[in-house]
């Protein structure tokens, strides 16, 4: 056990953090599993509870097996994943998968191991790495707009164009992770206007072709308006029963909660066990729990501040921050459309919720930061035994012997 420890590295806070999350997600899993349980007709929620478990260790695997690449060769997968990300993205989407006539091209099946895989998480993790990557190249140089379009702004636009139709709210939180990455990592305010402007332009664009052709391209317009309208409007309506329900229990716990497992609303609210599994968890152990996560998430952003500050490029700075921002900004959307502060978006809690793909990216993105962090320690611990060396008159007499 002690040589398991001693092979992992980097922010030992982060790694802990993970950890804490992971273990108490399975209380909240296995209570809100039971709805799943009963509207499959089984009934046993233990199955639920050992795929939820599986989906972990996996995912730290892929966080243990990450953290070990050293964080520069992620400079070159990125240029390599960009042409697979827009395939895999391709293929999603002609798919042709509707529900009720709206576009619900999200997954594809893993052959062989008959696992199903959201493309738009990994392209999210992907396309953040390539811009931190094409940010540190042109870190301190002036750069004219034109230049910049086919290398960075390009890619950027055809990922988010394959995932509007199917994910707004995957899109929105990409494009608003992308701008933010990129003027923290110098790129000319002007001209990041300018493709705020392009961007709202074509989202405008895009719903004018949606609706006037309809039947020619699913979409998912009416759901987002649906969504946008039921949080502006009082009254209520059957499309907000989620957050109804939602709203119910998180008035039910109180302080303290009802207790484990004891929820009510997990057999009323659907996705319980996965975009509405924070109000389960505020039913269960109160604000007490709500509190708990919310530190571990405000903790999580302090150290990913800290590890980009500490590492020892520019491409490391914007990579932790790349990756790891988007991780705290998912779980704060989550929590707030739990308590009715944003419109419903379908976007699970982080290490949290059940699902694989979200798990699997989740811990990807950590093990990028991690091998950020264990460079910086790997930096540290170096120059810590030259100048024990350099301390030591023995060493340094037989060094010149």
């Amino acid at each position: 056990m002690q040589n398991v420890f001693h092979q992992i590295k980097g922010d030992k806070a982060i790694w802990a953090i993970a950890a804490l999350l992971a273990i108490f997600s399975f209380l909240p899993v296995y209570s809100a599993a039971s709805n799943l349980a009963n509207i499959g007709g089984s009934g046993n929620t233990f199955t639920f509870f050992v795929k939820h478990f599986m989906h972990l260790v996996l995912g730290f695997a892929i966080m243990y097996g990450v953290h070990k690449i050293p964080y520069k060769y992620f400079r070159g997968l990125s240029m390599i994943m960009i042409p697979i990300i827009l395939v895999l993205l391709v293929v999603t989407l002609l798919q042709g998968t509707t529900i009720e006539g709206a576009n619900a091209s999200r997954w594809i099946q893993i052959p062989i191991v008959n696992m199903s895989f959201q493309t738009s998480t990994l392209a999210a993790v992907v396309l953040l790495v390539y811009v931190a990557r094409y940010l540190s190249k042109i870190k301190d140089r002036s750069v004219s707009f034109s230049e910049t379009i086919l290398p960075l702004w390009a890619p950027v636009f055809f990922i988010l164009m394959l995932i509007l139709p199917a994910n707004f709210s995957t899109t929105a939180i990409i494009f608003t992770m992308v701008m933010m990455l990129s003027f923290i990592g110098g790129y000319p305010v002007r001209y990041l206007l300018i493709i705020i402007g392009s961007g709202v332009a074509g989202l405008a664009l895009f719903i004018l072709v949606a609706k006037a052709f309809p039947d020619t391209m699913p979409n998912r317009i009416d759901t987002w308006m649906n969504r946008i309208e039921n949080f502006a409007n009082a009254e209520d309506t059957e499309a907000d029963y989620q957050i109804e329900k939602a709203k119910i229990a998180i008035a039910s716990g109180g302080i303290q909660g009802v207790g484990p497992g004891k929820s009510v609303q997990k057999n009323f609210l659907p996705q319980s066990s996965s975009d509405f599994i924070f109000a389960i968890i505020i039913e269960e152990y109160g604000l007490i729990g709500g509190l708990f996560l919310l530190v571990l998430y405000s903790w999580l952003l302090f150290r990913i501040v800290i590890v980009s500050q500490k590492a020892d490029t520019i491409f490391g700075k914007l990579l932790v921050l790349g990756v790891g921002l988007p991780i705290v900004f998912q779980a704060l959307i989550n929590m707030a459309v739990a308590v009715e502060l944003f419109p419903v978006t379908g976007q699970t809690l982080p290490l949290i919720s059940s699902g694989g793909t979200s798990i699997w990216m989740t811990c990807l993105a950590i093990g990028i930061i991690l091998s950020v962090s264990a460079k910086r320690q790997e930096l540290k611990d170096l120059e810590n035994r030259t100048n024990a060396d350099d301390d030591n008159p023995l060493q340094i007499l037989s060094e010149t012997i």
